[in-house]
């Protein structure tokens, strides 16, 4: 957003509803929002892409392939990391690992040359990261309880540890398994957010030079310019790092939930 010449790097951030209006219903905003289009959007980017895969073709297209592809990079990653008995997880881990892809990509489109177009990154807030790893952590706890009860919390007291240190290595474990949510979720989000926070601010110096004369636009815009699609290009390898880190992790936690150490 610009104003007075200035850029301001963090409007992009800004949840607002699509309507002009806030819906307040029993004092609850259910107002429909630019960050859930967008969430909806990935939804069914991912529902459309997950098609091209029901085809079942005996000689596979390239659409059907990529699926293939994806989901077959996906299982293995599960199966090296639990075993035989993650297969079940794949369609969870799959999930997660699309849907913060495509979140994180849709968020670089340059959409913002069309007049009145705005790109919204909606894994660049805490509050979605959260969920997203809320449920891949609750599912862990589900998993643990329910196929090892209490012995569950055996996880937390490594095998060898002697006696007089059991209680302090148990709360230490806990607590670190207890960070784990909040770490997925943090990562996520700050990885999303600071990379588009560098992109807009080059995007202002950019244009401001060019405002302050054709010398300025080529001794700093052209330069900067030049930067910023290194730094879109970067930022795309962030985008599949980032979804390939939580999904990875993810499977981890799973495994020990599966098979306790």
């Amino acid at each position: 957003m610009a104003g007075g010449g200035k850029i301001d790097p963090m409007h992009q951030f800004t949840v607002e509803p699509l309507f002009g209006q806030h819906l307040v219903v029993g004092g609850v905003d259910l107002s429909f929002t630019n960050s859930a289009l967008w969430m909806v959007i990935t939804l069914v980017l991912l529902w459309v892409f997950m098609l091209g895969g029901m085809k079942r073709e005996l000689v596979p297209g390239r659409w059907q392939a990529a699926v293939e592809g994806v989901t077959g990079f996906i299982g293995s990653m599960v199966h090296a990391n639990i075993g035989p008995k993650g297969k079940r997880f794949v369609p969870l881990i799959f999930s997660l690992f699309m849907f913060i892809l495509l979140a994180n990509i849709l968020g670089l489109m340059p959409i913002g040359v069309v007049p009145g177009g705005h790109p919204f990154t909606s894994t660049s807030h805490f509050t979605v990261t959260g969920v997203l790893a809320v449920l891949a952590f609750g599912t862990v706890l589900v998993v643990g309880f329910a196929r090892h009860g209490f012995h569950f919390f055996s996880l937390f007291v490594p095998h060898g540890t002697p006696a007089v240190m059991i209680p302090l290595m148990f709360f230490i474990e806990l607590l670190s398994f207890m960070v784990r949510p909040f770490s997925l979720a943090l990562r996520l989000f700050v990885a999303m957010t600071a990379g588009h926070i560098l992109l807009k601010v080059l995007a202002g110096f950019v244009v401001n030079s060019i405002g302050a004369g054709a010398g300025f636009g080529v001794l700093v815009g052209l330069p900067t310019f030049v930067l910023m699609i290194g730094i879109s290009a970067l930022e795309l390898l962030v985008c599949v790092i980032q979804a390939y880190v939580f999904a990875l992790l993810t499977s981890l936690y799973l495994n020990d939930a599966v098979n306790l150490h």
